[in-house]
C-alpha cells in the first residue's frame, strides 16, 4: 500500500469491525461495568506552572511553543516537511511522542505522524513524510498574541507540486496543559480545486505501549479498543496509563456529524479529521479562497494528582477558552413554555405566569414554537397574542425578566414570503423533490444554508431581536438534517455546494455564518442551538459552543412521578461533564411542578438551570421554596466560580433507584457545593470522596435543612466525607466555604 494512505487505512478496519449502530449497543453494556476514577493521592503542582505565561520560542527551522505544563516542539526540514518532534507534559516530564517502528503492515510510514493532510482531487499531501523529499517547501514562520492570554504559532508552507499554501496553526494558553491546532488552505492556482480527506492534527502520541493503555470514548467516559473510531458524540477522548494514570484528551471541534477522530491501528497514534464516509467531507476552493479547518485540542492530565487531575482542568480549559462568553459568563435562570403546553398557550397563560416565574427569580421567559402563525414573518400570532407582546414585554421588563422565543433556523411555511419569492432556496432530495418538514406547520418546507437564504435567515433572526428586545433566541428544527433519521443534505443545483457531499459541511458553516451575522448585531444575545438543529439525539459538541452559546440538548419526559425524569437528566450531564462546559447544556424538559420539587432543583444546578411546567399550579409554599433556593444558587454561583471543577459521584455512569448519585461543582480553592441524591435507598448517609480537593479549612453548611456540618478539612474530603441525607428530602445539597 502506498505510503499516503494514512488518511483511509484506519477507515478500512473500521468497516470491517461492524457499524456505529452495533458501536453504540456494545459502549452501553461495557460502559456499565467500568470509566474513569479519581484515584491515588493528592500531589500539588506548583502553582506557578498554572500561571506561567505561554511562549514561543524558535531556532533554525525549528520551534517550541508551551508554557509551564507543557512543550510541543516543531521542525521543518526539507526531506521529511513539518513535523513535531517531542511533546512533553511538563508536569511528569514525559515525551508522548514516542518513536513506533517504520514498517507497519501497510508500508512505511514517519514516526512522528503526517501532521497535517488532505487529498485535492486524487493526490495526498502530508505535511510530513518519511523522505526523501517533503511535499511542502517551508514559507515563514510568525508568533503573536492571542487571547484568553496566550501565543499562537503559524507556519506557512507551499506544496512542492500544486499551487496550494498551507498555514498550520498552534495555540497554547496560560495555565492550561493544552495545544490547539488548525490548519488553512490557500488555493493560489487558477483553478478551482476540491480538498478532500482533510486531517488537522496527525501524530503518533501513545501514553505507554499499546499493550499497556486505555481508551474512553463518548465524551471520553465509556471503556472502548484502542482501535477506534470517534463520530459525531465523540467530540473528545481519553486515551491513558492505568499504572501510572497519565494520558491525555483528544479533542476535535469539527461540527456535529462532519467530526471524525481515528485512534490508529492498535496503539499507533492518532488523526482528528473530517469524515470521509458517512457524512463525507468535501470543499471547492475558487482561486485566491482560503478555507480554514477546524480546530483539534490534546491536554494532558494526571488522574488523580491535584489540578492536572482531568475532573479540573478539563472544565477549566473548556470554560474558559472554548464558550464563547467565556469563563465571565453568569447563567440565567429559563423558563420555557414547551410543556405542558406545547402549541396551546395564548397571551392570558403568559401574564398569569410571569408574576410566579418572577417570585420564583426565574430570569428568562421563553415562548416555545406556537407563538406565530409565520415564524418567516417576525409576527406573534393576533388569535393568541391581539396586542402582539406588548403588554408581555412590559410586565417581564416591570419584573426584571427578559423575553425569549424559540425559532426555526430553516424550515419555513410553504406559505411564507421567503418561499414564495425564492424556491429556488429549497434543499432538494436525491430524486429532485423539495425536502419538506411537515413541524410546526404542514408541509413546510426546509431552506438550505449553503445558499443564499443564510443571508435571509440572519437578517429575520436579527430583526426579531431588535423588535422584542430578546436576551435568548432558542434556534430550532431540521438543517443538515434532523434527529429521527431522514436523509441528510442537499442535491439543489445553483447553491453555493458544488455537491451533495460538499452540502454537509456547507449547511454546518451556514449555520455558523448566520449566528456570527447576528452576535456581529446583538452580541450580548444568547443563542440557543439545539439538538435538532445540529443532527443527532442529545448532541453537544464544541462545533456547536464555536457557533453558539448554548444548547437545548434534549427532551427528557418529565410529566408524571414515575417519567423518566431527573434520572435521566443527569444521565445526559454525567456523561458530557468531563468534555463539555456544564453550563452551556439545557436538558429540558424538567418540570417545576413535578414532584419532587427539590429532585428537580437539585438536577437543574448542574447544568444550564432551566424548568418547564405550568406555574401557575405552583403552591404558595412552592413558589417561596423556589425562591430561597434560587437566590442562594445565584449568590453562590456569583461569589464562587463553580464552573472550575466538576466532579460526578456515586453511580453516576448509570443512575437509578438502587443506588445513590451525586456531582460536585468546585472552584479552584475548594469552595462550591455538593449534590447528593439518594433515590429510593433508604441511605441515611454517603461517604463522598474526592481525592484531589484543595487543601485547606472549609465550612458546611445543608441548603436542605440549614444545618452546619461543621468545619472540614480538604484532607478530610480526599479520605472521604459522611454527608448526611434529610429524611424528608430526596436530595442534599452541602455549601462549601473557606473558613
Amino acid at each position: 500500500m502506498d505510503r499516503r494512505s494514512f488518511v483511509t487505512k484506519g477507515m478500512a478496519a473500521t468497516a470491517l469491525l461492524g457499524s456505529e449502530t452495533v458501536f453504540r449497543s456494545r459502549v452501553v453494556v461495557a460502559a456499565a461495568a467500568a470509566a474513569p476514577r479519581a484515584v491515588g493521592n493528592s500531589v500539588e503542582v506548583p502553582a506557578q506552572a498554572f500561571s506561567e505565561p505561554a511562549y514561543v520560542r524558535s531556532g533554525s527551522l525549528t520551534w517550541s511553543i508551551g508554557n509551564g505544563l507543557v512543550e510541543r516542539v516543531l521542525k521543518y526540514s526539507p526531506e521529511n516537511g513539518l513535523h513535531t518532534e517531542s511533546w512533553i507534559h511538563k508536569v511528569t516530564g514525559t515525551n508522548f511522542l514516542q518513536h513506533l517502528p517504520k514498517e507497519r503492515p501497510w508500508g512505511p510510514s514517519t514516526t512522528w505522524g503526517a501532521e497535517f493532510g488532505f487529498q485535492v482531487g486524487s493526490e495526498n499531501l502530508e505535511g510530513a513524510v518519511p523522505g526523501p523529499s517533503a511535499d511542502f517547501e517551508f514559507i515563514s514562520a510568525r508568533t503573536q498574541d492571542i487571547s484568553p492570554p496566550g501565543k499562537l504559532l503559524e507556519i506557512k508552507l507551499k506544496a512542492k507540486k500544486r499551487p496550494i499554501e498551507v498555514s498550520a496553526h498552534y495555540a497554547v494558553y496560560s495555565g492550561h496543559p493544552v495545544v490547539r491546532k488548525w490548519i488553512a488552505v490557500t488555493n493560489r492556482g487558477s483553478q478551482r480545486v476540491t480538498l478532500s480527506h482533510v486531517v488537522f492534527e496527525a501524530i503518533n502520541l501513545r501514553p505507554v505501549s499499546p499493550s499497556e493503555k486505555v481508551l474512553f470514548a463518548y465524551y471520553g467516559v465509556h471503556p472502548r479498543e484502542i482501535f477506534f473510531t470517534g463520530r459525531a458524540e465523540d467530540p473528545a477522548i481519553v486515551e491513558m496509563a492505568p499504572v501510572s494514570n497519565e494520558g491525555f484528551v483528544v479533542m476535535n471541534e469539527a461540527p456535529g456529524w462532519m467530526k471524525r477522530t481515528e485512534m490508529n491501528w492498535w496503539g499507533d497514534g492518532m488523526q482528528v479529521m473530517y469524515d470521509t464516509d458517512l457524512f463525507p467531507f468535501e470543499r471547492s476552493l475558487k482561486p485566491g479562497e482560503t478555507f480554514v479547518s477546524a480546530k483539534s485540542g490534546v491536554a494532558f492530565f494526571v488522574e488523580g494528582r491535584g489540578m492536572v487531575d482531568p475532573r479540573w482542568s478539563m472544565p477549566l480549559y473548556t470554560s474558559q477558552v472554548l464558550m464563547r462568553k467565556g469563563s465571565s459568563y453568569q447563567p440565567p435562570w429559563f423558563y420555557n413554555t414547551w410543556e405542558p403546553f406545547f402549541q396551546d398557550y395564548n397571551e392570558e397563560i403568559v401574564l398569569q405566569s410571569i408574576p410566579v416565574a418572577a417570585k420564583m427569580g426565574l430570569e428568562i421567559f421563553t415562548l416555545d414554537t406556537g407563538w406565530s402563525n409565520d415564524y418567516d414573518a417576525n409576527k406573534p400570532n393576533p388569535e393568541k397574542f391581539p396586542h402582539d407582546f406588548d403588554g408581555v414585554r412590559k410586565e417581564l421588563e416591570s419584573q426584571e425578566m427578559r423575553l425569549g422565543l424559540w425559532e426555526p433556523l430553516a424550515v419555513v411555511s410553504s406559505e411564507s414570503q421567503t418561499y414564495r419569492e425564492h424556491p429556488e432556496w429549497v434543499i432538494r432530495t436525491l430524486d429532485g423533490e423539495e425536502k419538506s418538514a411537515d413541524f410546526p406547520g404542514k408541509n413546510d418546507r426546509v431552506m438550505c444554508l449553503a445558499s443564499p437564504y443564510r443571508d435571509a435567515a440572519a437578517e429575520r433572526i436579527n430583526k426579531l431581536i431588535k423588535k422584542y428586545n430578546l436576551k435568548y433566541v432558542k434556534i430550532d428544527l431540521t438543517t443538515v438534517f434532523n434527529a429521527y433519521g431522514e436523509a441528510p443534505g442537499c442535491y439543489a443545483k445553483g447553491h453555493y455546494h458544488q455537491n451533495w457531499a460538499e452540502s454537509l459541511g456547507g449547511i454546518y458553516e451556514g449555520m455558523q455564518y448566520v449566528t456570527q451575522q447576528i452576535y456581529r448585531e446583538n452580541p450580548d444575545v444568547l443563542l440557543d442551538l439545539t439538538f435538532e438543529l445540529w443532527g443527532q439525539k442529545h448532541i453537544i459538541d464544541y462545533g456547536l459552543l464555536d457557533a453558539g452559546d448554548l444548547d437545548w440538548m434534549s427532551n427528557v419526559d418529565d410529566s408524571f412521578t414515575d417519567s423518566a425524569g431527573p434520572r435521566q437528566a443527569r444521565t445526559l450531564l454525567y456523561h458530557r461533564c468531563l468534555a463539555i462546559p456544564v453550563e452551556t447544556m439545557l436538558i429540558g424538559n424538567l418540570r417545576a411542578t413535578t414532584p419532587t420539587i427539590e429532585e428537580r432543583f437539585g438536577t437543574v444546578i448542574g447544568s444550564g438551570p432551566l424548568f418547564l411546567g405550568d406555574l401557575r399550579k405552583l403552591t404558595p409554599d412552592e413558589v417561596r421554596w423556589y425562591a430561597e433556593k434560587i437566590k442562594w444558587y445565584k449568590a453562590l454561583r456569583a461569589s464562587v466560580p463553580i464552573q472550575e471543577g466538576f466532579f460526578p459521584l456515586g453511580n453516576w455512569l448509570q443512575p437509578n433507584l438502587v443506588a445513590w448519585d451525586g456531582f460536585a461543582r468546585l472552584s479552584r480553592n475548594g469552595e462550591g457545593m455538593i449534590v447528593v441524591f439518594k433515590n429510593e435507598t433508604k441511605l441515611k448517609q454517603v461517604d463522598v470522596q474526592i481525592p484531589t480537593y484543595p487543601a485547606g479549612g472549609f465550612q458546611v453548611r445543608s441548603v436542605m435543612t440549614d444545618d452546619s456540618l461543621g468545619s472540614v478539612s480538604g484532607q478530610q474530603f480526599q479520605t472521604g466525607f459522611t454527608v448526611p441525607l434529610p429524611g424528608n428530602y430526596k436530595v442534599q445539597i452541602l455549601e462549601i466555604r473557606t473558613k
